[in-house]
């Protein structure tokens, strides 16, 4: 696992990105650091005959792989907005399970640097990024050998279920030890966010189970016959087809300017929401905003601070809703959410009404700095009328319910602006002075 800032590019012009982070931290990557090189500095020893021979063939398959791989993975990297999860750590555990921490280390040094070099570099990462991520590995794989060899090591015949436990302990440390150091580090240096963005989706967290299974194979064919492992290139490039196309599609449901789903991915999401509501006896909500006379914004300030302010919109829905409710851009300044997991009736839309009178506070406290031709100014003065509806109350199917939710979003517009109008008898005005 990657952490997703160091998929971002380094500040032009401000020297190394690094100090550029919050102190806390710059101090975790310093001293993650560090204890990497302690513990490979502990661990020295002289490898035996034909480790240091192995070590390097490993670091040959990985650059063979990387090779294969690098038009696939520059995509990735570029188009990656969340948290990473790198195809590379086959080789880097498979050395993990075989060879001493220093020599590991030494795999993993290699590794990182090809990487560097065709991949993280040509998509302009920050150094210091990559230079953490290799240490968070060299950590991980350093921990995930001392777990193997304390419950006696690799399979010594397909008898040995103490072997086999060995490599899923082997497994779960490794994992555990990244993920962490890798959700620590982000944590710090973006603030508050959902366990989602810290730990990935499900989806990519079992790709990193099936590489480090893959890894675990490649281990097991090096001891009894090392031609064999060259078995596990082609597997090993069709998923990283398969996880690119996955990649695409997500992007492709993604609105570039806020980051949030379009509306053709968000709407087929709410379907979904719908459909398993209906066998249950919860609700769903749906709340259009409108931001109210952003024609001004973009007039006064130019489009590209109006898409700043979209974005910075964007930000405070995202985070002024539960991590399982769905947001998306309706279109224009007109953003959606879907609430998910409500009670029914009035309470339900009690709920609902809560969370858009919020939503609307947190738009009115807004500042957006952005850069004009002017020079650097702040927006403020932002306000949003919202409209809700809930599912099955006011609709039997999702197009009816957001017919309801639009026309009580134009109730809120024609009643003054900067509004909540809930469908039903929670029907609520709120004040215009944004407090």
């Amino acid at each position: 696992m990657v952490d997703e800032m160091a998929l971002r590019p380094s500040p032009a012009g401000r020297g190394w990105a690094l100090w550029s982070l919050p102190t806390r931290a710059v101090a975790v990557v310093l001293t993650v650091e560090a204890v990497a090189v302690a513990v490979v500095l502990s661990s020295a020893a002289t490898p035996l005959p034909g480790e240091a021979a192995l070590a390097v063939f490993v670091v040959l398959l990985s650059v063979v792989h990387t090779e294969l791989a690098t038009g696939i993975e520059r995509i990735r990297r570029r188009t990656a907005a969340t948290s990473y999860f790198d195809l590379s750590s086959v080789w880097t555990f498979a050395a993990a399970l075989l060879l001493p921490t220093l020599l590991t280390a030494g795999v993993v040094v290699a590794v990182y640097t090809h990487l560097w070099r065709r991949v993280w570099r040509p998509a302009k990462v920050a150094l210091h990024r990559h230079v953490y991520t290799t240490a968070t590995v060299v950590l991980a794989a350093a921990a995930a050998h001392a777990a193997v060899r304390s419950v006696g090591g690799l399979p010594e015949g397909p008898d040995d279920l103490g072997g086999i436990l060995a490599i899923g302990l082997a497994i779960l440390v490794y994992i555990t030890v990244n993920t962490t150091l890798v959700a620590g580090e982000m944590s710090l240096s973006s603030g508050p966010t959902g366990l989602r963005d810290l730990l990935g989706r499900l989806d990519d967290n079992a790709l990193e189970i099936a590489t480090l299974c893959m890894g675990a194979l490649a281990a097991v064919a090096l001891t009894a016959a090392p031609g064999l492992v060259a078995l596990a290139l082609p597997p090993i490039l069709v998923l990283h087809r398969a996880v690119l196309v996955r990649h695409l599609e997500q992007v492709a449901s993604t609105d570039s300017k806020t980051g949030l789903l379009t509306n053709a991915a968000w709407r087929t999401e709410a379907a979904r929401t719908v459909g398993r509501v209906q066998r249950a006896s919860r609700a769903v909500a749906v709340l259009i905003l409108d931001l109210d006379h952003f024609k001004t914004v973009n007039d006064v300030h130019g489009h590209l601070a109006g898409d700043d302010v979209l974005a910075a919109v964007a930000t405070q829905l995202r985070t002024g809703v539960r991590e399982h409710d769905v947001v998306g851009r309706f279109g224009g300044e007109e953003f959606v959410v879907l609430l998910r997991d409500l009670p029914t009736g009035q309470a339900g839309r009690t709920e609902m009404f809560a969370v858009a009178e919020r939503l609307r506070r947190r738009i009115a406290g807004l500042d957006v700095v952005v850069d004009t031709a002017d020079g650097v100014l702040t927006v403020n003065g932002l306000s949003i009328s919202v409209g809700g509806a809930a599912f099955p109350a006011d609709g039997a199917a999702l197009e009816q319910v957001m017919r309801v939710a639009d026309a009580s979003l134009y109730a809120a517009k024609r009643a003054g602006r900067n509004l909540v109008r809930i469908a039903g008898p929670a029907e609520i005005p709120t004040p215009r002075s944004g407090s």
